[in-house]
């Protein structure tokens, strides 16, 4: 049976581990369907700062692009040279930044070197 089979069931225990089959000689539950509640936590309405603070961690000249370590979350952020508002930006650079998402992923824009 493949992963795409419509035919493939799956059985948790009460730890929350997958089986393939069903499990033997165990008591059972009951639980009503509207006693199960399905919902995204809600995000806190704290503000976040929009600009970030970052170091490049690699930037190549010649294809014009690299990335940037944020300071706060530690990801990698992609950089393009038509974003940057610096002359030049080279490795080991203080910068500020924005994050924009787009379906590629996190991008950096309006790079300035740090004050």
């Amino acid at each position: 049976m493949t992963l795409d089979s419509p035919d493939m069931m799956g059985y948790v225990d009460e730890l929350g581990q997958v089986h393939s089959a069903p499990p033997e000689n165990v008591e059972r539950e009951e639980i009503k369907l509207e006693d199960i509640e399905i919902s995204v936590a809600k995000k806190e309405d704290i503000e976040e700062d929009p600009i970030r603070k970052g170091i490049v961690s690699m930037f190549n000249d010649d294809k014009g692009f690299g990335f940037i370590r944020d300071l706060d979350t530690q990801d990698s952020v992609f950089v393009h040279i038509s974003n940057v508002k610096a002359e030049e930006l080279r490795e080991g650079n203080k910068v500020q930044f924005e994050v924009e998402v787009s379906p590629k992923g996190k991008a950096a824009v309006r790079v300035e070197i740090a004050p």
